[in-house]
């Protein structure tokens, strides 16, 4: 197990709890709520998806992604900004023990089953996309 791998297991947890929520918006549509609930909501999708991001710029760091690449991807001008707000993170999970990024990983399995149950025809066929980082060296 690496950090990258690590990091990349976190990302796709979090993306499957932002497609989560964000099918289930779409079935409260309908549904009475304040502006300021469905605001809250939206609200709540944006900083999921904010968090998605950070964890996929960290993976790619960590998979030796440079400083330049990785302002270019986030269409971001200061190089030094960028690495100044993701730095502390990626030192932080390099520097993670086996053990807890092991203990950290658990669940990958989960991942594969949720992927299957709701991928759909123009989805990439995987059985398994989140446990096949595992066998990554």
């Amino acid at each position: 197990m690496t950090p990258e791998i690590l990091a990349r297991i976190t990302a796709a947890r979090a993306a499957r709890d932002l497609s989560d929520l964000a099918r289930q918006t779409v079935a409260a549509t309908a549904e009475p709520a304040s502006p300021a609930e469905r605001i809250q909501q939206a609200r709540l999708l944006r900083k999921m998806a904010a968090d998605v991001v950070d964890l996929v710029v960290l993976a790619e760091r960590l998979a030796g992604a440079s400083w330049e690449e990785i302002t270019q991807a986030l269409r971001r001008r200061d190089e030094a900004t960028v690495r100044e707000e993701y730095d502390e993170s990626v030192a932080e999970w390099a520097a993670l023990p086996e053990d807890r990024m092991e203990a950290a990983a658990a669940g990958a399995e989960a991942l594969d089953a949720w992927y299957s149950r709701h991928r759909e025809d123009h989805d990439p066929e995987s059985s398994s996309p989140v446990t096949d980082l595992l066998n990554r060296h």
